[in-house]
């Protein structure tokens, strides 16, 4: 089982009002998909800084050197959180996007198959990261992640988002002796 962080710093106005500001969109992408939209939450700008506060919560102490951001809502909290930690940000994204050498990692998403790449030199051996994401859904961008940033040499001291879908047990995806801290579950 997936190592849980107690999550201290997130006290529950803040969690009702991130709750209240997910908006539910029914058939996006596809039909019979409910989407949770996070972009309420960002027009807010004290909910949004709380939210990315309590992201940062269990990663104060751990001396990360590295936020690495999931195209393309990941980027948006990974590069506050980066910012929050005192960090430099790296961004994982889709295929063909980034400018030089990348490496990358196909894999499967709930509604097909993807690639995620990275610059090639992004991350220097056991530099110490923290994957970042919006949502944990069936977890395949977030295994993907870990795969590519250990690629690099990376140590990946865990990941952070902000809902994750419970019932797609998408956890069981990730590695069980690396901490996973998200702050909503649906």
């Amino acid at each position: 089982m997936t190592t849980v962080i107690p999550i201290v710093a997130i006290a529950n106005d803040l969690r009702a009002r991130l709750a209240a500001r997910i908006r539910d969109v029914p058939d996006f992408p596809k039909p019979g998909v409910l989407f949770k939209d996070i972009t309420p939450v960002l027009a807010d700008a004290r909910t949004f800084a709380e939210c990315v506060d309590a992201l940062a919560a269990p990663w104060r102490e751990q001396r990360i050197e590295a936020v690495c951001g999931i195209e393309s809502r990941g980027f948006i909290f990974g590069a506050a959180l980066a910012r929050v930690l005192g960090v430099g940000f790296v961004p994982l994204r889709k295929a063909g996007k980034l400018p030089a050498a990348t490496v990358g990692v196909d894999f499967e998403l709930e509604y097909g198959m993807a690639r995620l790449e990275v610059h090639a030199h992004a991350l220097g051996p056991n530099v110490r990261t923290l994957i970042v994401d919006d949502v944990l859904a069936t977890g395949g961008t977030l295994a993907a992640a870990y795969k590519l940033v250990a690629m690099l040499g990376a140590q990946v001291l865990g990941a952070a988002v902000v809902i994750e879908l419970d019932f797609l047990h998408g956890r069981a995806c990730w590695p069980s002796e690396v901490p996973l801290h998200a702050l909503l579950h649906y």
